[in-house]
């Protein structure tokens, strides 16, 4: 295999130098076997440029009290240089010779080009198990201009998945490399974050101002991924962006990159193109719009213009010569869902209902059902024009059907050029409605001081010294607290879908009013156990060194005790294997030194 694979790697060479003939004797003396000499350990030195950065002292120094025991059983590999012999592979046993106190070696020595000597030093460090991850993953990188991963992979014995992780690994900027040297940040993290450009992580490590936070890291990860299969454009086009590509193929699709997410999870971790797809979808969309007289809405009501992100929208809108409506200036009809018995558990599956309350139900659901599907098949009879509802955050769309509501098509142009205008430039009915808006917002304001009142209020009382049970109205406020605050967007969707419901016509008071009605104790402890699960401390801390970790592991025994338990006689039996060896070693060195005394 190691013959083959340097053939391959000089014809490649040969390849990029189409001026130079085949030649044949460096490949005779490929297969020849070089003799083993004893060389003077003074005339022997490592290889400055040697890839391999770090060895571990402890391992170090076990194999020297080997050599000096049982000598040095596997030859150096070393070349010839002018005052001297340099190491190509073997540098290790060298060291620990020394450290033995030898004074000749065993050596073969070899001829190798320059770039034949670093393959072969990288090669022979990445098939020892003690190499440090970040310096494997460089090594697998140099290899990676010379073969693909499968045959790196089969090389080194490694499945080309771990290979591909490493690869990732190797796309760490330097900082968080550190982390992950000195065993603060797990090789799943890190590869999480080698996923984003350099410049991405270069913001991320600033933002941690010196201090691995693992949770800080991962929620950063969070807001920097992008769930493709929600995506606004067609993942497979290979035309949106030329030079990306399609997304099912990029190398910045986590679904390429060893499963990161999940077994064929597609996220995507490149937020410049993704956001520039999204953009230029959504400026073909404005185009398709106009073109085929569609009435496009952004899903924008009055009390939201402002946001940067919607104005920037209407903006786009009005350069395109497209009309700029609002939400409230429509009704809006969107084609109903017929529900059924599994969509109506899955709505209601943190409640314990009975079937006979879910078939209850159901049936109102499909009452609405009919009600609704009969406004959509008559749309357009009772005035209604199709359109296309757009969600400004994700430039998402759905068909609807629209029509302007009459106490709004008063020949106004639009909720924004009202707004810019002065109250002396609008007629009565345009200045009752800037009136109200006045007053709404002037409410808000109140509304914040008053809330910041009431919490300032309640800080300075002993309320979190009361010894009573929680109430039910505590314990809906704590759900979503937590909810809202503590628990991730992907995580929210896997374990809580549906937790708190949406549902666009209800206000916020009305959210928090059918969860309390809809609140089962069951939920609130869910919360609360999928959080003990996310808070313990893992890398250096377990159970016997720290407090939070301890306290989950009792916690976890009156649970899964047989389980827990079978795992811990694996490490036991290791344990016990390990220090019978160590025991025996050290009656050994012992009756070493006893012999030296005597």
């Amino acid at each position: 295999m190691e013959a083959q694979t340097k053939q391959r790697t000089t014809s490649k060479r040969n390849a990029d130098q189409s001026s130079k003939a085949n030649r044949p004797a460096p490949q005779k003396e490929q297969y020849s076997v070089p003799q083993i000499q004893m060389l003077e350990i003074g005339l022997v030195s490592p290889d400055p440029t040697q890839p391999r950065k770090t060895l571990d002292e402890q391992s170090l120094n076990h194999l020297a009290q080997s050599i000096a025991e049982h000598g040095v059983l596997q030859p150096i590999t070393v070349r010839k240089s002018d005052d001297g012999y340099i190491i190509i592979m073997g540098e290790r046993r060298f060291r620990a010779s020394k450290l033995a106190g030898l004074s000749t070696i065993p050596a073969m020595i070899r001829e190798y080009t320059g770039s034949e000597i670093l393959e072969v030093q990288i090669i022979e460090n990445l098939q020892r198990k003690d190499v440090e991850p970040t310096e494997e993953a460089e090594a697998i990188q140099f290899l990676l201009d010379r073969y693909e991963p499968v045959e790196i992979a089969k090389r080194l014995g490694r499945s080309e998945n771990f290979i591909r992780q490493r690869i990732k690994l190797a796309g760490l900027i330097e900082g968080f490399k550190a982390f992950v040297r000195n065993g603060e940040m797990t090789l799943s993290l890190g590869v999480a974050v080698a996923l984003f450009e350099p410049g991405e992580q270069q913001m991320l490590l600033e933002s941690l101002e010196g201090k691995f936070q693992e949770h800080r890291i991962k929620r950063m990860i969070e807001s920097r991924t992008f769930d493709l299969t929600k995506a606004s454009f067609d993942v497979t086009d290979k035309t949106l962006l030329p030079k990306a590509g399609a997304c099912v193929a990029c190398p910045f699709n986590a679904a390429n990159q060893g499963n990161l997410f999940g077994e064929g999870k597609m996220v995507c971790t490149r937020t410049s193109c993704f956001e520039n797809k999204k953009t230029k979808t959504f400026l073909q969309l404005l185009k398709r719009v106009k073109k085929e007289g569609l009435k496009l809405v952004p899903n924008i009501n009055k009390y939201w213009v402002d946001e940067e992100r919607n104005q920037w929208v209407m903006a786009q809108m009005e350069k395109e010569g497209l009309e700029v409506h609002l939400t409230n200036e429509f009704e809006i009809l969107k084609e109903p869902v017929e529900p059924t018995m599994k969509s109506i558990k899955e709505e209601h599956r943190h409640y314990e209902y009975t079937e006979e309350e879910l078939a209850e139900f159901l049936d109102e659901a499909l009452e609405s059902f009919t009600e609704e599907k009969e406004a959509w098949d008559k749309a357009v009879e009772n005035g209604f024009e199709k359109g296309i509802l757009l969600e400004t955050d994700t430039y998402l769309t759905q068909s609807i059907f629209v029509k302007v509501r009459e106490e709004t098509n008063n020949g106004s142009s639009g909720a924004k050029s009202l707004e810019e205008r002065k109250m002396a430039e609008c007629s009565p009915e345009e200045q009752i409605i800037k009136i109200h808006a006045r007053e709404l917002r002037k409410k808000q304001i109140e509304n914040n001081h008053q809330f910041k009142e009431v919490v300032d209020m309640i800080r300075e009382t002993d309320y979190i010294n009361r010894n009573k049970p929680l109430t039910t109205d505590e314990m809906v406020a704590i759900s979503i607290s937590l909810f809202e605050n503590n628990i991730g967007y992907y995580s929210q969707r896997e374990h809580f879908e549906g937790f708190i419901g949406e549902d666009s016509k209800l206000s916020r008071e009305e959210l928090v009013a059918r969860f309390k009605q809809n609140f089962k104790k069951e939920a609130f402890y869910k919360l609360i156990r999928f959080l003990l699960t996310r808070q313990v401390h893992l890398g250096e801390s377990n159970h016997t060194n720290d407090m939070t970790n301890q306290s989950f592991y009792v916690a976890m025994l009156s649970f899964y005790k047989d389980k827990i338990s079978a795992i811990e006689e694996t490490y036991v039996e290791s344990r016990q294997k390990r220090e019978a060896r160590i025991k025996e070693r050290v009656v050994a060195l012992e009756q070493q030194a006893k012999a030296i005394e005597d």
